[in-house]
């Protein structure tokens, strides 16, 4: 819980002093909302528009470019859909052109909240007036 309130107390101050975003900072709190679910959030560190791609075993990815406000419901309705079981980065690099990314498994829940499934999560992300911020998040169902 203290974790919790420590990033919540990092990310108001963050916004509220306008402070540029690092790299590192964009990819922790990532990680803290997609583990909580929170859009609204994990929106915030999204340009004026954002690749977004959601794909299962039913249908093909999506894959569309979508306005911040329209990615933030996009994925309001995937985390009511795949409610959050946990969220932990496997892997995060630079690209050799010098593009920041980090690859997740998003681990989620069913109804009786027991381990429905796994996402393997992408996150691009890329320097937008000298902040960084969320270009690419790609959420690909993983069989279990």
């Amino acid at each position: 819980m203290k974790f919790y309130l420590t990033s919540a107390f990092l990310l108001f101050f963050v916004l509220i002093t306008g402070v540029s975003f690092a790299q590192d900072e964009v990819i922790g709190i990532a990680k803290v909302a997609l583990k909580s679910g929170n859009s609204k959030d994990l929106s915030k560190f999204f340009p004026n528009t954002v690749e977004l791609k959601i794909s299962d075993d039913e249908v093909d990815a999506t894959n569309n470019n979508y306005s911040k406000t329209q990615a933030e419901y996009v994925l309001k309705g995937f985390f009511k859909d795949n409610p959050p079981q946990d969220f932990i980065y496997v892997h995060q690099g630079t690209s050799k052109e010098g593009m920041k990314y980090a690859i997740g498994k998003y681990t989620y829940r069913d109804s009786a909240g027991k381990i429905a499934g796994t996402f393997r999560v992408f996150l691009k992300l890329k320097q937008y007036e000298g902040s960084y911020l969320i270009d690419e998040i790609d959420f690909s169902k993983e069989n279990n």
